[in-house]
């Protein structure tokens, strides 16, 4: 399928990928930690008929230099424009810090329709480098809504060392482990109530992720949703890492800093599993995945 593409300055670097023969539905792509522009991705969805738009949504002009008290308003922007661009459906697209984004916004903004999140936290967790002000200490929240911050759960401090620590990338995941036990009290305030969104949920994960246990934490979302009747569906892979890859994708570039788990081969599996589910939960009128 044919595909424009828009460049967009305002209110946020973004590019709006336009097929030819969409079918009415829209979908806000978000990247993880490095906030970028997915394009890569946005196209891909948008090959599939979906008005895809990907954001940066953080680290450019009037926003903050890292993940810190990032407003949830800027997600709704990005409904709002799709919504403009006559989108009856809107779906949220996130991967690991931009799945925390795309729950939590789903959570506050009952406009958002579904939520696909790839290696997600079912936690807030604190700011990831500085805010508007330059300082990234003490901890603040990533997220706050309608100028509040939202209740969150630091990392520890220098007690945490990375097991088989050498010169090559670094496994991070043990840190937010022992983040959890260190502020167990603030674990409940903390928690995604993802319970409360009306949005159809979609959660895909791997069991050897090794930047967080982004499994655990989809179990525990899907636990929520279930206990509230909320419909829910998870796609998982014991030996996939964190970085799931779609078909048409490739694999992820290797990184000299940190370790995601998994293989190549498992991290396109997975993502090869939860491809037709999400295409299922965004497309109208489609069959959604099975619920586990």
């Amino acid at each position: 399928m044919s595909v424009v593409e828009h460049e967009l300055t305002t209110p946020w670097e973004a590019v709006l990928m336009e097929p030819t023969a969409g079918n009415g539905t829209g979908v806000v792509v978000l990247a993880g930690s490095s906030g970028r522009v997915d394009r890569r991705r946005a196209r891909l969805l948008a090959e599939q008929g979906l008005l895809a738009l990907a954001i940066r949504w953080f680290g450019g002009p009037g926003q903050p230099a890292g993940i810190c008290e990032v407003p949830l308003e800027t997600f709704v922007a990005a409904v709002d424009l799709l919504r403009s661009r006559g989108a009856e459906r809107v779906g949220i697209l996130g991967w690991s810090k931009g799945a925390e984004a795309a729950l939590l916004t789903a959570v506050h903004e009952p406009r958002v329709n579904a939520v696909v999140a790839l290696s997600p936290t079912s936690l807030v967790w604190c700011n990831v480098g500085p805010g508007l002000d330059g300082r990234d200490r003490p901890w603040r929240s990533s997220w706050t809504w309608q100028g509040q911050p939202l209740p969150f759960v630091p990392v520890a401090g220098d007690s945490w060392q990375p097991v088989g620590q050498g010169d090559g990338p670094v496994a991070i995941r043990g840190w937010y482990e022992l983040s959890e036990r260190t502020y167990a009290r603030r674990l409940d305030a903390a928690a995604i109530p993802v319970e409360k969104a009306s949005a159809d949920i979609l959660l895909v994960a791997g069991g050897d992720d090794a930047m967080w246990p982004s499994l655990r934490y989809a179990e525990q979302l899907a636990a929520r949703r279930r206990a509230a009747g909320a419909p829910v569906h998870l796609v998982t892979r014991d030996d996939a890492g964190h970085r799931p890859r779609f078909p048409g994708e490739g694999p992820a570039a290797p990184s000299k800093t940190f370790a995601y788990g998994g293989t190549a081969r498992s991290d396109a599996l997975l993502g090869e599993a939860a491809w037709a589910p999400i295409l299922g939960l965004l497309h109208p009128g489609q069959p959604k995945a099975d619920s586990r």
